[in-house]
Protein backbone atom coordinates (compact mmCIF):
# COMPACT_ATOMS: atom_id res chain seq x y z
CA UNK A 1 0.00 0.00 0.00
CA UNK A 2 0.68 3.68 -0.60
CA UNK A 3 -0.06 6.30 2.00
CA UNK A 4 0.08 9.39 -0.34
CA UNK A 5 -1.03 11.85 2.67
CA UNK A 6 1.19 12.01 5.79
CA UNK A 7 2.52 14.44 8.83
CA UNK A 8 4.61 12.08 10.55
CA UNK A 9 7.04 15.25 11.39
CA UNK A 10 4.35 16.47 13.60
CA UNK A 11 4.76 16.78 17.21
CA UNK A 12 2.43 13.83 17.61
CA UNK A 13 4.81 10.88 16.42
CA UNK A 14 7.68 12.59 18.44
CA UNK A 15 7.29 9.72 21.11
CA UNK A 16 7.44 6.87 18.10
CA UNK A 17 8.40 8.33 15.21
CA UNK A 18 11.10 5.90 14.25
CA UNK A 19 8.79 2.58 15.60
CA UNK A 20 6.10 3.76 13.04
CA UNK A 21 8.73 4.22 10.19
CA UNK A 22 10.56 0.82 11.03
CA UNK A 23 7.29 -0.99 11.24
CA UNK A 24 6.76 -0.06 7.25
CA UNK A 25 7.77 -3.20 5.98
CA UNK A 26 5.46 -5.33 8.40
CA UNK A 27 1.97 -3.27 7.50
CA UNK A 28 3.00 -3.58 3.95
CA UNK A 29 3.59 0.10 3.15
CA UNK A 30 5.44 0.40 -0.29
CA UNK A 31 5.90 4.33 0.59
CA UNK A 32 4.71 7.24 1.79
CA UNK A 33 4.24 10.88 0.32
CA UNK A 34 4.89 13.29 3.94
CA UNK A 35 3.52 16.43 3.47
CA UNK A 36 4.42 20.10 4.32
CA UNK A 37 1.88 22.95 5.29
CA UNK A 38 4.13 26.37 5.13
CA UNK A 39 8.10 26.89 4.24
CA UNK A 40 9.34 25.99 7.76
CA UNK A 41 7.21 22.91 8.19
CA UNK A 42 8.52 21.85 4.66
CA UNK A 43 11.92 22.07 5.49
CA UNK A 44 11.24 19.48 8.26
CA UNK A 45 8.96 17.39 6.37
CA UNK A 46 11.97 17.00 3.62
CA UNK A 47 14.41 16.88 6.46
CA UNK A 48 12.39 13.62 7.52
CA UNK A 49 11.89 12.15 3.91
CA UNK A 50 15.93 12.03 4.13
CA UNK A 51 16.14 9.54 7.08
CA UNK A 52 14.64 6.72 4.86
CA UNK A 53 14.55 5.38 1.14
CA UNK A 54 10.40 4.80 2.04
CA UNK A 55 9.71 8.29 2.85
CA UNK A 56 9.03 11.17 -0.20
CA UNK A 57 7.83 14.49 0.65
CA UNK A 58 5.65 17.35 -0.62
CA UNK A 59 6.25 20.81 0.24
CA UNK A 60 4.00 23.54 0.18
CA UNK A 61 1.63 26.30 2.34
CA UNK A 62 -1.83 25.41 3.41
CA UNK A 63 -4.40 27.82 2.80
CA UNK A 64 -4.59 28.24 6.66
CA UNK A 65 -0.83 29.51 6.71
CA UNK A 66 -1.18 31.50 3.37
CA UNK A 67 -1.50 34.83 5.51
CA UNK A 68 2.25 34.43 6.89
CA UNK A 69 4.01 33.91 3.90
CA UNK A 70 6.98 36.34 2.87
CA UNK A 71 6.99 37.97 -0.15
CA UNK A 72 9.88 35.86 -1.87
CA UNK A 73 7.94 32.35 -0.45
CA UNK A 74 7.77 31.01 -4.01
CA UNK A 75 11.28 31.33 -4.73
CA UNK A 76 12.47 29.41 -0.81
CA UNK A 77 9.67 27.44 -1.76
CA UNK A 78 11.24 26.38 -5.21
CA UNK A 79 14.37 25.74 -3.94
CA UNK A 80 13.30 23.15 -1.84
CA UNK A 81 10.81 21.50 -3.82
CA UNK A 82 14.48 20.99 -6.75
CA UNK A 83 15.71 18.07 -4.11
CA UNK A 84 15.31 14.75 -5.54
CA UNK A 85 13.36 13.55 -2.57
CA UNK A 86 10.10 15.70 -3.21
CA UNK A 87 7.72 14.50 -5.14
CA UNK A 88 4.57 16.92 -5.04
CA UNK A 89 3.81 20.82 -4.25
CA UNK A 90 1.29 20.71 -1.07
CA UNK A 91 -0.66 20.49 0.77
CA UNK A 92 -2.23 23.92 -1.25
CA UNK A 93 -6.03 24.72 -2.16
CA UNK A 94 -8.38 26.79 -0.70
CA UNK A 95 -10.26 26.33 3.00
CA UNK A 96 -13.26 28.61 3.73
CA UNK A 97 -14.73 26.89 6.24
CA UNK A 98 -12.17 28.73 8.94
CA UNK A 99 -10.82 31.33 7.06
CA UNK A 100 -7.62 31.53 8.61
CA UNK A 101 -6.71 33.26 6.26
CA UNK A 102 -8.66 36.01 4.10
CA UNK A 103 -9.83 34.10 0.73
CA UNK A 104 -8.47 36.21 -1.84
CA UNK A 105 -4.56 35.75 -0.36
CA UNK A 106 -5.69 32.16 -0.09
CA UNK A 107 -6.38 32.20 -4.29
CA UNK A 108 -3.26 34.13 -4.75
CA UNK A 109 -0.69 31.78 -2.77
CA UNK A 110 -2.32 28.99 -4.32
CA UNK A 111 -2.31 30.44 -7.89
CA UNK A 112 1.42 30.73 -7.07
CA UNK A 113 1.85 27.60 -6.11
CA UNK A 114 -0.01 25.91 -9.03
CA UNK A 115 2.64 27.87 -11.25
CA UNK A 116 5.79 26.61 -9.49
CA UNK A 117 3.82 22.84 -10.02
CA UNK A 118 3.89 23.34 -13.52
CA UNK A 119 7.62 24.82 -13.88
CA UNK A 120 8.67 21.87 -11.89
CA UNK A 121 6.55 19.70 -13.51
CA UNK A 122 5.59 18.20 -10.38
CA UNK A 123 1.97 17.33 -9.27
CA UNK A 124 0.09 19.00 -7.08
CA UNK A 125 -1.24 18.18 -3.14
CA UNK A 126 -4.86 19.89 -3.11
CA UNK A 127 -6.63 20.72 -0.04
CA UNK A 128 -10.51 21.45 -0.15
CA UNK A 129 -12.57 22.59 2.21
CA UNK A 130 -15.96 24.38 1.97
CA UNK A 131 -14.42 25.77 -1.51
CA UNK A 132 -15.15 22.95 -4.29
CA UNK A 133 -16.41 25.84 -6.33
CA UNK A 134 -13.86 28.26 -6.20
CA UNK A 135 -10.97 25.51 -6.48
CA UNK A 136 -12.82 24.09 -9.65
CA UNK A 137 -12.79 27.48 -11.31
CA UNK A 138 -8.66 27.76 -10.38
CA UNK A 139 -7.87 24.54 -11.45
CA UNK A 140 -10.11 24.68 -14.77
CA UNK A 141 -8.67 28.20 -15.41
CA UNK A 142 -4.64 27.57 -14.96
CA UNK A 143 -2.47 26.17 -16.33
CA UNK A 144 -1.91 22.64 -15.24
CA UNK A 145 1.33 20.21 -14.23
CA UNK A 146 1.05 17.12 -16.59
CA UNK A 147 0.72 14.49 -13.49
CA UNK A 148 -2.31 17.44 -11.90
CA UNK A 149 -1.77 15.54 -8.41
CA UNK A 150 -4.82 14.20 -5.72
CA UNK A 151 -7.54 16.02 -4.51
CA UNK A 152 -6.37 14.99 -0.57
CA UNK A 153 -9.55 14.13 1.97
CA UNK A 154 -12.24 13.73 -1.07
CA UNK A 155 -15.35 14.76 0.85
CA UNK A 156 -17.91 16.31 -1.71
CA UNK A 157 -20.50 14.17 -3.61
CA UNK A 158 -19.84 12.30 -7.42
CA UNK A 159 -20.83 15.63 -9.56
CA UNK A 160 -17.53 17.43 -7.80
CA UNK A 161 -15.64 14.09 -8.07
CA UNK A 162 -16.84 13.57 -11.76
CA UNK A 163 -15.71 17.27 -12.48
CA UNK A 164 -11.82 16.83 -10.76
CA UNK A 165 -11.68 13.69 -12.17
CA UNK A 166 -12.03 15.25 -15.97
CA UNK A 167 -9.55 17.73 -14.81
CA UNK A 168 -7.21 14.73 -14.46
CA UNK A 169 -6.73 14.25 -10.98
CA UNK A 170 -6.78 11.63 -8.88
CA UNK A 171 -9.15 11.49 -5.60
CA UNK A 172 -7.75 10.82 -2.04
CA UNK A 173 -9.50 8.24 -0.07
CA UNK A 174 -9.03 7.73 3.70
CA UNK A 175 -10.64 7.01 7.06
CA UNK A 176 -13.69 8.87 6.79
CA UNK A 177 -14.74 6.28 4.58
CA UNK A 178 -14.90 3.70 6.98
CA UNK A 179 -17.06 6.37 9.12
CA UNK A 180 -20.85 4.42 9.38
CA UNK A 181 -22.81 7.68 7.93
CA UNK A 182 -20.37 8.56 5.25
CA UNK A 183 -22.52 6.70 3.03
CA UNK A 184 -21.95 9.67 0.91
CA UNK A 185 -18.09 9.20 0.15
CA UNK A 186 -18.69 5.28 -0.41
CA UNK A 187 -21.39 5.88 -3.25
CA UNK A 188 -18.45 8.22 -4.86
CA UNK A 189 -15.83 5.70 -4.53
CA UNK A 190 -18.51 2.89 -5.71
CA UNK A 191 -19.06 4.67 -9.16
CA UNK A 192 -15.59 6.50 -9.82
CA UNK A 193 -13.90 2.97 -9.37
CA UNK A 194 -10.27 2.14 -8.44
CA UNK A 195 -8.95 3.91 -11.60
CA UNK A 196 -9.21 7.24 -10.28
CA UNK A 197 -8.09 6.79 -6.38
CA UNK A 198 -5.32 6.50 -4.15
CA UNK A 199 -4.65 5.76 -0.63
CA UNK A 200 -3.96 7.96 2.17
CA UNK A 201 -4.13 8.33 6.36
CA UNK A 202 -3.66 12.49 6.81
CA UNK A 203 -2.24 11.01 9.64
CA UNK A 204 -1.97 11.81 12.84
CA UNK A 205 -5.60 13.18 11.95
CA UNK A 206 -8.72 11.23 10.26
CA UNK A 207 -8.15 7.82 11.76
CA UNK A 208 -10.88 5.16 10.49
CA UNK A 209 -13.60 4.06 12.35
CA UNK A 210 -12.49 1.74 14.66
CA UNK A 211 -9.51 4.14 15.79
CA UNK A 212 -11.68 7.29 15.90
CA UNK A 213 -10.30 9.49 18.55
CA UNK A 214 -7.37 8.24 18.65
CA UNK A 215 -4.05 9.27 16.79
CA UNK A 216 -4.10 7.93 12.60
CA UNK A 217 -1.09 6.05 11.55
CA UNK A 218 -0.37 4.34 8.13
CA UNK A 219 -0.53 1.12 9.00
CA UNK A 220 -4.28 1.80 9.83
CA UNK A 221 -4.73 1.82 5.73
CA UNK A 222 -5.99 -1.18 5.69
CA UNK A 223 -9.35 -0.09 6.95
CA UNK A 224 -9.36 2.08 3.67
CA UNK A 225 -8.77 -0.64 1.77
CA UNK A 226 -11.10 -3.27 3.48
CA UNK A 227 -13.82 -0.73 2.76
CA UNK A 228 -13.41 -0.07 -0.68
CA UNK A 229 -13.01 -3.65 -1.56
CA UNK A 230 -16.29 -4.10 0.13
CA UNK A 231 -17.91 -1.30 -1.60
CA UNK A 232 -16.46 -2.25 -5.05
CA UNK A 233 -16.80 -6.14 -4.65
CA UNK A 234 -13.34 -6.42 -5.32
CA UNK A 235 -10.53 -8.45 -3.61
CA UNK A 236 -8.52 -6.14 -0.95
CA UNK A 237 -5.35 -7.27 -3.05
CA UNK A 238 -6.83 -5.88 -6.24
CA UNK A 239 -7.51 -2.60 -4.25
CA UNK A 240 -3.99 -2.50 -2.93
CA UNK A 241 -2.72 -3.26 -6.31
CA UNK A 242 -4.47 -0.94 -8.54
CA UNK A 243 -4.38 1.98 -6.02
CA UNK A 244 -0.32 1.64 -5.56
CA UNK A 245 -0.21 1.91 -9.27
CA UNK A 246 -1.88 5.14 -9.73
CA UNK A 247 0.18 6.54 -6.70
CA UNK A 248 3.15 5.11 -8.51
CA UNK A 249 2.31 6.91 -11.67
CA UNK A 250 1.44 10.01 -9.86
CA UNK A 251 4.20 10.23 -7.88
CA UNK A 252 7.66 8.15 -8.88
CA UNK A 253 7.61 8.69 -12.36
CA UNK A 254 8.06 12.40 -12.77
CA UNK A 255 11.37 13.92 -14.28
CA UNK A 256 11.91 17.55 -12.90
Amino acid sequence: MVDTHTHLHFHQFDGDRNVVISNFEENNIEFVVNVGVNLEDSKKSLELSKTDDRIFCSVGVHPHDAKEVPEDFIERLEKLAKDEKVVAVGETGLDFFRNISPPEIQKRVFVEQISLARKLNLPLVVHIRDAYSETYDILRTEPLPEKRGVIHAFSSDYEWAKKFIDLGFLLGIGGPVTYPKNEALREVVRRVGLEHIVLETDCPFLPPQPFRGKRNEPKYLRYVVETISQVLGVPEAKVDEVTTENARRIFLEVEK
